[in-house]
């Protein structure tokens, strides 16, 4: 893999049952020496979403090295597609519905990065003390803000219209930037994005310590009820090739 050595990255991941569900159906992946990073959420009240998380993460875990990103994406897009068609025929097996996962992976390559995703667990980025959402979800509330339904979006349920698992094809969203010296990048399940506002990511994220901003936003997503799973991975690259200055200035 074409992993730039003078970039390095500082993680720190975390994930919690929550207080209200029996089972964590969330599942995650961090290698920062291998520039991969996923978010996996199985989906909320189907059958075995923790079998269809853990897939998700083994299939990106297991990528082989790749020697540019557009290689990279499309080997994550091949094994998420088979885990796709493993997932369908095991829920016929069992004859339930649906054995799904949402799906929200970073993957670097130097500094070329790529967010794939699938579903609404999310990645937002903190550089210069804005934060930007760089996912889009894929649920029905969202599909109708964009058509600008805003009426009917405030009383929808918020239903996932894209999962790994979920249809017999699945099409994955990818965009596409480069880092920078001081990006700090927050990957998460809907336990986090829900409960706690934007606001709050922020602050959390600003200081730019990664295991300190793991914790607190953990921590404020049990205080918001701990009604769903949760999922934080903070991810900060420095690159020690830069001409260093004030890195993500609080607000």
């Amino acid at each position: 893999m074409g992993f730039d050595s003078t970039l390095h990255w500082t993680c720190a991941a975390r994930t919690d049952v929550g207080l209200v569900r029996s089972r964590n159906e969330d599942a995650l992946l961090a290698q920062p020496q291998r520039g991969l990073w996923a978010v996996a959420d199985g989906m909320g009240g189907h059958a075995f979403g923790d079998l269809a998380s853990g897939a998700v993460v083994d299939a990106l875990a297991s990528l082989p090295p790749a020697d540019t990103l557009d290689e990279l994406v499309s080997l994550a897009r091949a094994r998420l597609a088979e885990v796709n068609e493993t997932l369908r025929i095991e829920a016929s097996t069992r004859q339930v519905p649906v054995i799904g996962s949402t799906v929200a992976a970073l993957l670097a390559c130097g500094h070329e990065l790529a967010c794939l995703w699938a579903g609404d667990s999310r990645i937002y980025l903190l550089r210069q003390g804005r934060l930007q959402q760089l996912t889009r979800d894929h649920s029905r509330v969202e599909d109708l803000k964009a058509r600008g339904d805003m009426a009917a979006a405030s009383v929808s349920p918020n239903m996932i219209t894209r999962a790994v698992g979920a249809a017999d094809s699945i099409g994955f969203e990818v965009a596409t930037l480069d880092a920078r010296d001081g990006d700090i990048f927050l990957l998460c399940s809907d336990g986090l994005s829900t409960p706690v506002e934007e606001g709050a990511l922020l602050a959390a994220l600003a200081p730019g310590d990664c295991t300190q901003a793991c914790e607190q936003l953990l921590a404020l997503a049990l205080a918001s009820g701990g009604r769903d799973n949760i999922t934080v991975i903070v991810l900060r690259v420095d690159d020690l090739g830069a001409d260093k200055t004030v890195i993500n200035p609080a607000l």
